[in-house]
C-alpha cells in the first residue's frame, strides 16, 4: 500500500482519468451509432492510462463508508479481468452473481451492457465507468483510503454521541443556538421545531413587508426577484476635507522603519526561534527577524534582497527563513498584531470586530509548478491567497489554495483557526459562499453567513410545508407543493448533525475536509442529505433578509468591498518578484501568504496610529470630528510610504516611544446605529 503522503499524487492522477471520463460520459449518447467513434476517442486516450490507474488501485486499500461498496465490488472485478484481451469480460462475479453497476448513470449502462452479448460488459467502456466513478466515492467520502489523511474515512474522526451528548448543553449555548434555559430541552424535535419558526417567521415578515419594499420587483411568471440599484449618497464634505487633510498630513514611512517600530511596541518578533524553542543564536534577533520579514512580506527574492540591505547576505535570510519562521509561528505574531489593532480606539470609527468578510485573490505561481492549475474563476494558472479581513480593515487570517480547491470550504475553516482576540459572528462572502453545506454548518457552529447575493436566477426558495402560501412573495417559491424543506429527514438526522458541529469545534476533524465531502455529489450521503435540508432551510432565511433588508444589503456591500480592497493592498505590498509566488513547496507557499499577511497587518496597524495622531492634532487646533466622517477613512493608504531605493537599517536600533491607544472622540453613535441596523436586520 502507498504510503499516506503520497495519495496526494495519487488523486490527481484518478482526478485526471476522472476529468477525462466525464467528457466521456457527455457524448455517451452518440456510441450506438458511432462504435468507431469510441474506440478512436476512448484508447487514444485512456488507453496510455490504464496500466497506471490499474496500478494505483492495486496499491491502495480501498474501504466503503456507505454505499461504495457497490464501486469497490466491480473495482475488484475489473482488476480481475485487467489482462483480458479480447473486447467483452462477463458480467458475473466469482459468486456467480451479475455484478451491480446500479451506481452508474443510464448513459453509463447503455454504454457498458451490449444488448447483444448477454451477461457481458464492453471491457474498455466498463473500466473506465469504475474508475470514473471511484473518483466521485473518493471526492464524497463514501469511498475512503486506509492510511490516507485527506481521504481517510472521515466520520471515524466524529466524536461518539455519547460524548457529544455530555458537552451538547454547554455548547448549544455558546454558538447561539439555545438559551441557557432552554439547552436541557434541545433535542431532534426542539432542532426541527426552532428551524421550523425562523423560517416560517422569515418568510411571514418579508411577505408582511413587501407592500413597502420599493427596491423588491418579484417577476410574477418566473419568481425571479430584482433589487433596485443602492445609489450611494457619496462622501460627506465634511468627510471628503477631513480624509484630505489626513493624507496631506501622513508622515512618510519606509516599509523597513513600519516593521521595526511594530516590533518594538507589539514584540511580534519573540514568537519566532529555531523548532528547539531554545533561544536564538543570533547576534540581533529582533534586527534579523525584522528583515526577513520584510523581505518575505514583500515577495523579495532572499538574495536579490541582499543586494539592497547592508550588512546580510542571501544565505543568512534565506536560512533564519526556514528554520526560525513556521506557519503556526506566523498565525501566533499575525493574531499580535490583530489584538494590538483591536485595543485602538480608532479602530471602533470602522467596526466592532463582529463581522468578517471572505474572499480569495489570484496569486502567480510559476508555471512548471505541479501544484500549479488554471482557475476557472480568474483564467490564469497559480494559486489563490485567501483572506478573512475584519470589519476594522485587518486580516484575521489568511490561506494560500491552489485554483482547483472548491474557496468556499474554507469560509467556516479561517474562522476556526483564527486564534486571535477578535471573534467575529457574522461572516460575508462573495457569491462563492451560497452552497447549503456551508450555510448548515456555519449554523450549527454559531456564525451567521450572509453572502453577497448577485445571481437570483439560480436561487431556489424552500417553503415550510406544502400548505404555505403568502399574498406578496408565493412566486419566489415557485409552484405550490414543490420545493418543500423535508423536517422528518432533519429530525432523524439530528444526532449526527450534533457529532458533526461538536467535532468540527473541538478540532477532531477540520471544517474543510468535511465540506469537501459534502459537495453536491454527495446525493447517496446521509451526512450531506441532512446537512443539504439544513442549508436550504438557512439560506432561504437569509435570502428572505437580503431582499428586505436594504440596510442590510449596503452592509454586506461594504464588507466585501473591505476584502477587495485588502486584496489589492496586500498585492501593494508584495511587489517583489512581480507578484509571482517562486517556491514550489507548498508549505512555503503558504508561508509566502503569512508573511505578506503579516506585513500588510503592520502597514495597516501603524497607518491607523498616524492617522489617530492627526485626529490629536486636528483637535487641538479646534477641529470637530465627526465619528462619522473618520469612519468612512480607510487606513489603506499607501502614498507616504517608501517601498523602493536603498533599503536603509538604521531605523533597526531606534526604539520608538510607546504610542497611545486612546482617542478622545465618542464612536458610540456609530455602535448604536450598528445596533439598530442588526436589530431591524434580524427582525426581517
Amino acid at each position: 500500500m502507498v504510503q499516506a503522503g503520497g495519495f496526494g499524487a495519487v488523486t490527481r492522477a484518478v482526478d485526471g482519468f476522472g476529468g477525462f471520463a466525464k467528457q466521456y460520459e457527455q457524448i455517451e449518447k452518440v456510441s450506438a451509432h458511432h462504435g468507431n467513434f469510441w474506440e478512436v476517442l476512448l484508447y487514444g486516450q485512456i488507453g496510455r492510462d490504464r496500466a497506471v490507474m490499474f496500478d494505483l488501485a492495486g496499491k491502495l486499500e480501498f474501504t466503503a463508508t456507505s454505499e461504495g461498496s457497490r464501486v469497490l465490488d466491480a473495482l475488484a472485478h475489473a482488476q480481475r479481468h485487467q489482462s483480458a484481451r479480447g473486447e467483452y469480460i462477463t458480467a458475473v462475479n466469482d459468486e456467480g452473481k451479475e455484478v451491480d453497476i446500479s451506481f452508474a448513470t443510464q448513459n453509463w449502462r447503455k454504454a457498458v451492457v451490449d444488448k447483444t452479448r448477454t451477461g457481458q460488459f464492453v471491457r474498455k467502456h466498463f473500466e473506465a465507468m469504475v474508475f470514473t466513478a471511484l473518483t466521485e466515492e473518493l471526492r464524497t467520502g463514501n469511498v475512503a483510503v486506509v492510511g490516507s489523511e485527506e481521504y481517510a474515512d472521515w466520520s471515524e474522526q466524529l466524536l461518539a454521541w455519547e460524548v457529544v451528548r455530555e458537552t451538547l448543553g454547554s455548547y448549544l449555548v455558546e454558538v447561539g443556538l439555545a438559551e441557557p434555559g432552554e439547552s436541557a430541552e434541545f433535542d431532534a424535535k426542539f432542532f426541527r421545531r426552532q428551524l421550523e419558526d425562523k423560517l416560517r417567521n422569515a418568510a411571514a415578515a418579508t411577505d408582511a413587508g413587501c407592500p413597502e419594499n420599493e427596491g423588491l420587483v418579484i417577476d410574477p411568471e418566473t419568481g425571479v426577484p430584482s433589487l433596485k440599484a443602492f445609489r450611494a449618497d457619496g462622501q460627506r464634505p465634511s468627510a471628503k476635507r477631513l480624509e484630505q487633510e489626513i493624507r496631506a498630513r501622513m508622515p512618510e514611512r519606509s516599509l523597513m522603519g513600519i516593521v521595526a517600530r511594530t516590533a518594538y511596541w507589539v514584540e511580534w518578533w519573540r514568537r519566532f526561534g529555531p523548532p528547539s524553542g531554545n533561544e536564538p543564536k543570533l547576534t540581533d534577533p529582533l534586527g534579523r527577524y525584522v528583515i526577513v520579514t520584510f523581505v518575505k512580506g514583500t515577495n523579495m527574492g532572499p538574495y536579490e534582497a541582499a543586494r539592497h540591505i547592508p550588512g546580510v547576505s542571501g544565505h543568512e535570510l534565506s536560512y533564519v527563513a526556514n528554520k526560525h519562521f513556521s506557519i503556526m509561528l506566523l498565525n501566533e505574531a499575525i493574531s499580535d498584531l490583530v489584538n494590538a489593532h483591536a485595543r485602538l480606539d480608532i479602530s471602533q470609527a470602522w467596526g466592532d470586530g463582529t463581522a468578517v468578510a471572505a474572499d480569495g485573490t489570484h496569486m502567480d505561481t510559476y508555471l512548471d509548478n505541479l501544484l500549479s492549475e488554471t482557475s476557472v474563476r480568474y483564467g490564469k494558472p497559480g494559486g489563490i491567497a485567501y483572506h478573512h479581513v475584519s470589519d476594522t480593515y485587518i486580516a484575521l487570517f489568511t490561506h494560500f489554495i491552489p485554483c482547483g480547491v472548491w474557496e468556499t470550504v474554507y469560509i467556516i475553516e479561517g474562522l476556526l483557526k483564527n486564534t486571535s482576540e477578535v471573534q467575529p459572528t457574522t461572516v460575508h462572502a462573495d457569491t462563492q459562499g451560497q452552497s447549503f453545506p456551508v450555510f448548515a454548518l456555519a449554523h450549527l457552529l454559531g456564525f451567521d453567513l450572509m453572502p453577497r447575493i448577485r445571481n437570483w436566477k439560480e436561487l431556489t426558495f424552500y417553503r415550510p410545508s406544502k400548505q404555505s402560501e403568502y399574498v406578496h412573495i408565493d412566486a419566489l417559491f415557485g409552484e405550490l407543493g414543490k420545493h418543500v424543506i423535508d423536517w422528518d429527514l432533519i429530525e432523524s438526522q439530528f444526532r449526527h448533525l450534533m457529532r458533526v458541529a461538536v467535532s468540527v469545534r473541538e478540532g477532531t476533524i477540520s471544517s474543510s475536509t468535511l465540506l469537501k465531502r459534502l459537495r453536491s455529489g454527495s446525493r447517496k450521503n446521509a451526512t450531506y442529505a441532512a446537512f443539504r435540508e439544513v442549508g436550504r432551510v438557512i439560506r432561504t432565511v437569509q435570502l428572505l433578509r437580503y431582499l428586505s433588508d436594504a440596510p442590510l444589503r449596503r452592509r454586506v456591500t461594504a464588507a466585501t468591498n473591505k476584502v477587495e480592497s485588502f486584496n489589492r493592498f496586500s498585492q501593494w505590498v508584495g511587489f517583489g518578484n512581480r507578484g509571482v509566488i517562486a517556491d514550489n513547496d507548498p508549505i512555503e507557499q503558504e508561508k509566502s501568504m503569512k508573511f505578506n499577511a503579516l506585513l500588510t497587518n503592520m502597514v495597516i496597524f501603524h497607518n491607523a496610529l498616524d492617522i489617530a495622531e492627526i485626529i490629536r492634532q486636528l483637535l487641538e487646533e479646534g477641529w470637530e470630528i465627526d465619528p462619522e466622517d473618520l469612519a468612512h477613512i480607510s487606513p489603506y493608504l499607501t502614498e507616504h510610504v517608501n517601498r523602493f531605493g536603498e533599503y536603509s537599517t538604521h531605523e533597526l536600533g531606534i526604539q520608538p516611544e510607546a504610542y497611545d491607544p486612546k482617542l478622545d472622540v465618542d464612536f458610540t453613535p456609530l455602535r448604536e446605529q450598528s445596533l439598530i441596523a442588526a436589530g431591524l436586520g434580524q427582525a426581517a
